[in-house]
């Protein structure tokens, strides 16, 4: 018992100083986006539900909650907005060739359509992400929209 008890207070103590380390924050500037909202032109709804659902892990800027300042939950974060931002970073958007460009939307709009984005993990603590078959729709109609025109300027060449 005495071993159980000694493992369980080097464990705390561990965890405990733990909590003065942690990932380097997704902290830049939102505005960043503003070259991928001017370039697509989504409506409103459109520009609100990419706010709300794609914005924290898919820019420059990530909205933490509170329970970021806990380690580990800090690094289980970092590591779904690293991975977000691997595959589709809307603040590097003016990067993107016109095809890259064109495949994103392409899978941005079967993500959304298939409901494996956003992510359920993130919307068990994001209810405003949760979205509605219409405003899955409304987000594939100006995805598709977008992804023609990419389509018809690659062509256009």
């Amino acid at each position: 018992m005495k071993v159980l008890k000694k493992i369980g207070i080097v464990l705390l103590i561990a965890l405990v100083v733990a909590q003065f380390f942690g990932p380097e924050k997704n902290d830049g500037n939102l505005d960043t986006v503003n070259a991928f909202i001017a370039e697509t032109n989504p409506p409103a709804e459109v520009t609100q539900i990419l706010k709300t659902t794609c914005f924290d892990c898919h820019s420059a800027k990530t909205n933490y909650p509170w329970y970021n300042n806990i380690t580990p939950v800090n690094y289980w974060l970092d590591e779904h907005v690293r991975d977000g931002k691997k595959h589709l970073d809307f603040s590097k958007w003016s990067e993107y060739s016109l095809k890259r460009k064109e495949h994103k939307m392409d899978e941005l709009y079967e993500e959304v359509e298939k409901k494996e984005m956003p992510l359920n993990s993130y919307t068990w603590t994001h209810a405003d992400a949760n979205l509605t078959q219409a405003q899955i729709d409304a987000v594939v109609a100006w995805a598709k929209k977008v992804q023609a025109d990419y389509k018809q300027q690659m062509t256009a060449k």
